[in-house]
């Protein structure tokens, strides 16, 4: 981080710097990221089961320029001979917080260089897949020798396509590159690495076409390279324009934003099978469609300087159709196959009706989750056939929609209603 910089970080904003617990002589300083540390103790004290530590850019002592941001823009950040030191650096913040996992890059494939007038709008570093395998190479050495139980999970590319192709430069193909035994940074047999690519969602969700297509490549890519990876979606907002329906800016809370988001999660759960799924960025005081919740001035205008000490917190409806999914989903459930008779090909689906469905085994409940993207009800019935029996014949159901969150409702299994421009999740217990 460089917000101990000041002004000479040459970040355009405070909300866009972090500060370091790495002091300049070498000392560590716990106390810093109070508002940070704080929702991580409240996350685990609510029961938070996996807790990941990720960075965005090295200390501002290891890198080239003294700044969070990269003078090049191709390659690591960092000044010949320091990678080691940005190693211990890691496996040190990771034990004091009891990190399950590290995330030591941060979508590598862009240049995260300063503006022509020299302001950066963030903090961030290019990296290549090789100086990304050196450093992994580094701290699984260094966290197995301390008997760390913390995993080093990699990828946090920019997009999709980056764990498939796109590899001109050193920083794509990184499913092949870091987990195919014949690759020079090769690091799926390294201890503390976990056995996982990371990638984010944007600017592969429309149209329609490409949502599905780009998804099932990296899926495919997986089962060719090692069928055993897991997947992971580890960043995602409403970010720039998608296919002028849904936009950055400005900020928009409303159901169809909620529906979008929650067609982007079903597709990474289905099509590209991913075991997790993060957003960025729980709270943002901005005038930008990147937060679940958000942050207004104690006037109740959009006004991110003025509302760092008191304000008025505003939820959304990405916030809550999200929770269709994550209030449900819970760690170590199955997904399992489902699908609307009449809708089984997934580019139809993503515009009309969409379903998905996990099971906990030892509990025997069931979560199944629709989204209806139109203006139409739709009346559906659950097939039991090939001996599956539910519990009873009344299930939990869960509505997002415009007028609701997550409302609660009974409904039979052989006469569900899902609502128009709706997400309902279903529970029940399965015998």
């Amino acid at each position: 981080g460089s917000d101990e910089q000041g002004d000479s970080s040459d970040i355009g904003s405070d909300w866009n710097t972090a500060q370091c617990f790495l002091n300049a002589d070498g000392t560590y300083d716990w106390n810093k990221e109070e508002g940070h540390q704080w929702f991580l103790q409240a996350a685990r004290q609510r029961g938070v089961k996996y807790i990941v530590g990720f960075a965005i850019s090295l200390p501002v002592y290891y890198t080239k320029n003294g700044k969070a941001f990269s003078p090049g823009g191709d390659s690591l950040n960092i000044k010949q001979g320091d990678l080691n030191a940005y190693a211990d650096f890691l496996v040190r913040v990771a034990d004091h917080f009891h990190f399950d996992y590290i995330s030591p890059v941060n979508e590598p494939q862009w240049g995260w260089t300063a503006a022509a007038n020299g302001i950066a709008k963030q903090e961030g570093s290019p990296a290549r897949n090789s100086e990304i395998a050196a450093l992994v190479k580094l701290l699984s050495g260094k966290l197995a020798a301390v008997h760390s139980p913390s995993q080093v999970v990699i990828g946090e590319a920019g997009e999709w396509s980056f764990l498939y192709g796109n590899n001109s430069d050193g920083r794509g193909n990184q499913i092949q590159d870091f987990f195919s035994p014949s690759s020079d940074d090769y690091i799926g047999n390294l201890p503390n690495v976990l056995a996982a690519i990371s990638s984010h969602s944007y600017f592969t969700t429309c149209p329609d076409a490409t949502l599905i297509n780009v998804r099932q490549q990296v899926s495919d890519r997986i089962k060719q390279v090692d069928p055993s990876l897991q997947t992971w979606m580890s960043e995602f907002c409403v970010l720039g324009n998608i296919c002028n329906q849904y936009n950055g800016s400005p900020r928009n809370t409303g159901i169809d934003y909620g529906l979008y988001v929650a067609k982007v999660m079903d597709n990474d759960l289905t099509i590209a099978n991913v075991s997790s799924w993060q957003w960025w960025r729980g709270i943002s005081p901005a005038d930008y469609n990147d937060g679940l919740v958000y942050t207004n001035d104690p006037s109740g205008q959009i006004n991110p300087d003025n509302c760092k000490q008191d304000g008025i917190v505003l939820g959304s409806k990405e916030l809550w159709a999200m929770g269709n999914f994550s209030r449900f989903v819970r760690p170590g459930m199955q997904r399992v196959d489902a699908v609307i008779q009449g809708y089984g090909d997934p580019v139809a689906a993503a515009s009309s009706l969409m379903v998905s469905a996990y099971k906990n085994v030892s509990t025997k409940e069931l979560v199944i989750v629709i989204i209806n993207m139109t203006s139409q009800p739709k009346i559906l019935q659950l097939n039991t056939e090939g001996g599956f029996k539910m519990g009873n014949n009344l299930l939990n159901a869960y509505t997002t929609n415009a007028a609701s969150n997550l409302k609660r409702s009974y409904v039979p299994d052989d006469s569900i209603a899902v609502g128009s421009s709706s997400v309902i999740t279903l529970t029940g217990t399965y015998q």
